[in-house]
């Protein structure tokens, strides 16, 4: 382990709940550490590991709540993320008593570089496309080790550990900055829309960082893009594309059901006929990206072909939970982009039912700055259903709220409570429903599953 860390006996983390801090604290916790933390409220994700991973975890933002154990700047490592607020009296206490805190970005950077990262980037796409990549590799030969940002279906967690392999894949996360501590083998990029305005200022700035990510590719390692992306600096070894011509490229898809079929051409080498997991015309995309980094570092044609039926996903990302007279769909999409490729996928896939989206929006900066693109995303939906905005770290914004975005709707749209909301549901009795938001809207899907599945 890095000599920054001087190997502590326990590690505390601080906003535990997060996906990218719960999968530390998990690989922390399997190599015997003591491992503890705070996160604001419970979640089926911090209960399960503090339940059945003797994870340590309390839900009261107060220096009282601390164990003793976790007290001693000498035996405690300290990690937090910058989506905790600056006022958060846990981390206050471990500030004014000789802690030196660690971002979680700076210790994911630190594992990465114990083995070859195949790091995936992106503003949206890249979830579903590391899980995919993971998948891949640990179904193969080849192995891997893996921090994931979501909880894939086929494995239950968001940490697949593998010490006999040499792969790490990781989720490049631009928040924040974060993926500038990566140290890439190979690294894709999936998209560069404009997001988090208020860590860049302005997309310009954005693409910048990715610039940057990009040229911290290894001299003899991958560089893979999106076809249309463009970046100064490093030179992209491959560009990806779905049904156009590129130097990787997946064409020929059919339906079949509501998956698809395509085949993969690219450097080299061709894969007829393969068939995708789970739907959508956008996850094709991002299977085309997984498929080339997954040749890359030495999973097989045959073992991809013989793996990617199988692929059942991430939670929450374009997850078909009741099928009926009322087909019930979740997705964690909170940026235009997103909204825009699952919407089009579901109008695809079914051309021809009432598709209604209930979505909430996530930061009052990120509704300030995108309002017109949600709307106009919102808009391939025949009914918009608002909640008001989930905050997370920000404090509430002067004339920003949910009817910025109803007022640039065409089509009929309305702001409801998460009550009111469930409520509204029962009254559906055909079409499609989905949920959509990276907030706490999540909360609500248990409830809808259960009235839909009866549907």
């Amino acid at each position: 382990m890095d000599s920054m860390l001087k190997e502590p006996k326990n590690v505390y983390f601080v906003g535990i709940g997060g996906i990218g801090m719960s999968a530390l604290a998990r690989w922390f916790r399997l190599r015997g550490f003591r491992v503890g933390g705070y996160d604001r409220t419970p979640s089926p994700l911090t209960e399960k590991m503090r339940t059945e991973e003797q994870i340590e975890i309390n839900y009261r933002d107060d220096a009282e709540a601390i164990p003793a154990a976790y007290r001693s700047p000498e035996d405690t490592l300290l990690i937090y993320t910058p989506a905790v607020p600056k006022e958060s009296r846990q981390l206050g206490f471990f500030l004014r008593n000789g802690f030196v805190p660690h971002k979680r970005s700076q210790v994911l950077g630190m594992l990465s570089r114990s083995g070859k990262a195949l790091c995936i980037a992106g503003t949206h796409g890249k979830t579903t496309t590391t899980t995919l990549l993971a998948y891949l590799l640990k179904k193969s030969s080849v192995g891997c080790n893996a921090f994931l940002g979501g909880i894939s279906v086929n494995f239950g967690t968001n940490l697949l550990t593998d010490p006999s392999s040499d792969y790490m894949v990781v989720e490049a996360d631009e928040y924040d900055r974060s993926f500038l501590q990566l140290d890439p083998w190979i690294a894709g990029i999936t998209a560069m829309d404009a997001d988090h305005l208020d860590i860049y200022g302005d997309r310009e700035s954005m693409v910048e960082a990715f610039g940057e990510f990009a040229d911290r590719t290894a001299e003899k390692g991958l560089l893979f893009l999106k076809k249309g992306l463009r970046l100064t600096g490093r030179k992209a070894d491959g560009y990806y594309a779905v049904d156009e011509p590129g130097d990787i490229c997946s064409d020929h898809l059919r339906v079949e059901g509501i998956r698809y079929r395509f085949d993969y051409h690219g450097r080299g080498r061709e894969i007829p006929d393969l068939l995708l997991g789970i739907p959508g015309r956008i996850n094709v995309e991002n299977a085309t990206l997984a498929i080339a980094v997954a040749l890359e570092a030495g999973v097989t044609p045959d073992e991809i072909r013989a793996a990617l039926p199988g692929f059942r996903g991430v939670e929450r990302r374009f997850s078909i939970l009741a099928e009926g007279r009322v087909t019930y769909m979740d997705d964690y999409a909170h940026h235009p982009r997103e909204i825009e490729a699952v919407l089009s996928s579901a109008r695809e896939m079914w051309p021809d039912k009432k598709l209604t989206v209930a979505f909430q929006p996530h930061l009052y900066t990120r509704t300030r700055d995108l309002s017109a693109g949600f709307a106009a995303a919102l808009d391939l939906a025949d009914e918009v259903l608002l909640l008001e905005i989930y905050p997370a770290r920000e404090e509430p914004l002067p004339g920003v709220d949910s009817g910025l975005i109803r007022k640039q709707l065409k089509k009929p749209g309305r702001i409801l409570s998460k009550e009111a909301l469930l409520k509204y549901a029962e009254e559906v009795r055909e079409g499609v429903f989905m949920t959509m938001g990276a907030g706490d809207i999540d909360r609500l899907v248990p409830a809808l599953t259960r009235l839909f599945a009866k549907r």
